[in-house]
């Protein structure tokens, strides 16, 4: 089943259920707004079809609104740039078999360009132009009524409903201006991101990786820090390693190994020396040397041999 799931890109469920209220309310008072204050368009021809692409927005924003795809550029300039394309090509274009699938990927395409991908942009696109006459005789005052003006009403929506919830205060970006630094406790060590850890590094790995990542960089490092705060407090206190002692990584795999401490000079600090032999696992029969601080972050719990396997002590 893990595998199916995995093929199916079905992740882990990590949302509580006010999470899930919060995304569910806010959508509804999102669209509730657009419609009430945009009635006056609702009887042209290919209005339904317009606010089907604003649901698919309010998803992203209220669902994800720290997702980069969810962000104030790319609600406005996505749409927008998206109108802008759809009309043009329905001006050009006159088979919709044709003029349909060059909207949507002339949309994509001038998103990527500008960093303002928005996936909902393309149905707008694609409105353009097979939303009838009355949609084509708007021509390019599509671009501002209704497309942008619902943009606009589905962003104040969304900045109102976020800000009551501090961890979905929303655009993220925008409290950040105002946030004053926390005073740092004295004899406490200051530390504002991952210990040799930086934005340039996600950069680069970002680059590496050549496709799109709706995460911002923000939270990939708040993310990285959080994970290595857990994985330091799951390994082996500093005065738990002794000598003649099994230790695991914890690993899974061709990477799961048990060392057993040889020697050691019992250091506190933290730096005194371990020899140790590899007795299992990876680099089996191997011997080496290391830091008392190296080896707590290597070994994940103590183990003992019960017959044919390695158990976990406690």
């Amino acid at each position: 089943m893990k595998a199916i799931a995995r093929v199916l890109g079905i992740d882990p469920d990590t949302t509580g259920h006010m999470e899930k209220l919060i995304s569910g309310v806010g959508g509804f008072l999102g669209i509730i707004a657009i419609m009430w204050l945009t009635a006056p368009l609702a009887d042209t021809q290919g209005f339904p079809l317009i606010i089907a692409s604003m649901g698919a927005s309010a998803v992203l924003l209220f669902a994800a609104p720290h997702g980069k795809l969810s962000q104030p550029w790319n609600l406005l300039a996505g749409h927008a740039i998206s109108a802008v394309v759809g009309v043009f090509v329905a001006q050009q274009v006159e088979p919709l078999l044709l003029a349909g699938p060059l909207a949507v990927g002339g949309a994509i395409t001038a998103m990527y360009y500008l960093r303002c991908t928005h996936p909902p942009g393309g149905a707008t696109a694609l409105v353009a132009v097979i939303g009838g006459d009355a949609i084509r005789e708007l021509g390019y005052q599509y671009v501002l009524t209704p497309i942008l003006l619902n943009a606009l009403i589905i962003l104040v929506i969304a900045v109102l409903v976020n800000a009551a919830f501090h961890w979905r205060r929303y655009p993220p970006g925008l409290y950040q201006l105002f946030e004053r630094p926390q005073e740092p406790v004295a004899g406490t060590p200051v530390e504002t991101q991952p210990s040799g850890f930086g934005v340039d590094d996600l950069h680069y790995a970002l680059g590496r990786i050549g496709s799109y990542i709706d995460v911002s960089e923000d939270d990939l490092t708040t993310i990285y820090r959080l994970a290595r705060e857990h994985a330091d407090s799951q390994h082996v206190p500093l005065d738990s390693i002794h000598v003649g002692a099994y230790y695991s990584n914890g690993d899974y795999g061709h990477h799961w190994s048990v060392r057993q401490v040889v020697d050691t000079d019992e250091r506190p600090d933290g730096e005194g020396l371990i020899i140790y032999k590899t007795v299992a696992g990876r680099n089996r029969r191997q011997s080496g040397t290391c830091t008392r601080d190296e080896f707590a972050r290597w070994a994940r719990y103590e183990v003992f041999l019960n017959e044919n396997s390695w158990q976990r002590v406690g």
